[in-house]
């Protein structure tokens, strides 16, 4: 492929970077890239939205907002849904049964009835299952595309916005970012979320449609900043917050060929979950006894946190702890007069005032300052938390992930069927690239190769490029 010329008679080029956790575009006018406000404060926004009982939606960092709002202190209550009545008996001698005789049918508990809206955060994740196409959202049905189009029609109204400048074109066309593999198991996955991609794309007003592999994307931008460069072989390391993916790219005077791409579904927010397990939890009661009176015997055990667990550290729907199945058993414990009752009280304050989701901001500051010094303190105010880390602790910590990274890598080489050697230039990119035991194993592999390239938007801008220059492929 070349960087030579355009598809349609575009002035200007458009890329949409529509993210698991963050999104971010970007417009190319033939010299320079501009990133584009996706909000008042930021070119980089939440990929978030937000449906309060109303059928309003909200996006990006308001979305999360109004969820936090919506369900601080919000005791949680489900109520059964009624699916019918049934007849208990057949009737007797005196005649057919009455009304006595029947009695209501109830499905699982699950409706919960106070809920003010319903935060859908990470729904690129879902894209590739073919069984996630309808979701039940305040008894009507809608569609995964028909969550994702909102945020997309964000990001298109901002393009336009930021456009004023260039009457001469319009917002209706854009190259798109996709992961090289979505996430699931299926195996149409990658056709099934790209179909998907291209409906809501297409409804949020972006009609002319070209697609390409976000870390060859991030390539793309690289190689038009560094042009005097020539016949390389550059290997692209896409670490952001829901995927790592990787592209092999050989260039030759101004064309390229991609040799190879490889992605798995490892990205920043297994890491931050992780953490919250490793630190936060122990804080919480994980590993505390419970003792209590049951049928007049005194019973010792472990206090049930894994009931806890899976909801903690997805933030967009631990408000359902709320329940009183689990804030009745945090509040006997906590009253204790044992050291450990202190971590229970923490866990009440965080279920009454829905705070997962400022653990998890946390999380990632403590994250970004372990990148830049060799220790860092976790700190969590609204929960009286501080907890100071090494570094060398934090990389053991996942160094379980960290491994997956390097099996990744040699799977990614074998497919170009190239050696590290082979490897002229190896450009890092995403927000988990710039933890520095990342950076070690690259430049451990790829000595004096490894360079950073805008890790939050090289894909926006390498989007944009392409666009302008004709560059990516039709969708599924």
């Amino acid at each position: 492929m070349g960087l030579t010329s355009k598809y349609y008679d575009s002035k200007i080029g458009i890329g949409v970077d529509f993210g698991t956790s963050n999104s971010a575009a970007a417009i190319f006018d033939g010299q320079n890239i501009h990133l584009v406000n996706l909000s008042k404060e930021s070119a980089i926004m939440p990929s978030a939205n937000y449906l309060d009982k109303h059928f309003v939606a909200t996006v990006g960092q308001s979305a999360i907002d109004d969820y936090i709002s919506g369900n601080r202190g919000r005791t949680v209550e489900l109520s059964a849904e009624l699916l019918g009545e049934e007849r208990t008996s057949a009737g007797g001698n005196d005649g057919p049964a009455g009304e006595g005789d029947t009695s209501k049918v109830f499905g699982q508990a699950f409706n919960d009835v106070g809920l003010p809206g319903r935060l859908f955060r990470g729904t690129k994740r879902l894209l590739g299952s073919s069984s996630s196409d309808r979701t039940l959202i305040f008894d009507r049905p809608f569609r995964l595309v028909a969550l994702v189009t909102p945020i997309l029609v964000k990001v298109q109204k901002a393009l336009i916005s930021h456009m004023k400048d260039h009457p001469e074109d319009t917002a209706d066309h854009a190259c798109i970012g996709h992961p090289v593999n979505f996430e699931g198991g299926e195996d149409q996955r990658n056709i099934t979320a790209m179909t998907r991609l291209k409906e809501a794309y297409g409804y949020a007003g972006i009609v002319h449609q070209t697609f390409c592999p976000e870390p060859t994307a991030a390539a793309i931008s690289y190689l038009y900043n560094n042009a005097g460069q020539q016949n390389q072989r550059l290997l692209t390391v896409d670490f952001g917050g829901g995927t790592l993916d990787f592209s092999i790219l050989k260039r030759n005077q101004d064309q390229f060929e991609v040799e190879a791409t490889h992605g798995i579904g490892l990205g920043g927010d297994r890491i931050d979950q992780t953490i919250f397990t490793e630190l936060v939890f122990p804080l919480l009661g994980k590993g505390e006894r419970w003792s209590r009176m049951i049928d007049g015997l005194m019973v010792d055990t472990l206090f049930p946190f894994g009931d806890f667990e899976d909801l903690l550290i997805n933030w967009p729907v631990s408000y359902m702890l709320n329940q009183n199945k689990f804030t009745a058993p945090v509040m006997q414990r906590m009253v204790e007069t044992d050291e450990a009752a202190a971590k229970f009280r923490r866990l009440y304050d965080l279920i009454k005032q829905n705070y997962s989701y400022q653990v998890f901001e946390a999380i990632k500051t403590f994250k970004a300052e372990l990148s830049n010094q060799s220790s860092a303190i976790l700190d969590i105010p609204e929960l009286d938390i501080e907890v100071e880390l090494e570094r060398w602790e934090f990389e053991l910590m996942i160094s379980d992930l960290l491994f997956e990274l390097e099996q990744a890598i040699t799977l990614t080489l074998n497919k170009a069927n190239v050696l590290a050697d082979d490897i002229d230039i190896v450009i890092r990119t995403g927000g988990s690239s710039l933890i520095p035991a990342v950076k070690d194993i690259l430049d451990n592999q790829f000595a004096g190769k490894v360079v950073e390239h805008d890790p939050f938007t090289s894909v926006a801008a390498g989007l944009a490029i392409a666009d302008f220059y004709g560059y990516g492929g039709q969708s599924a």
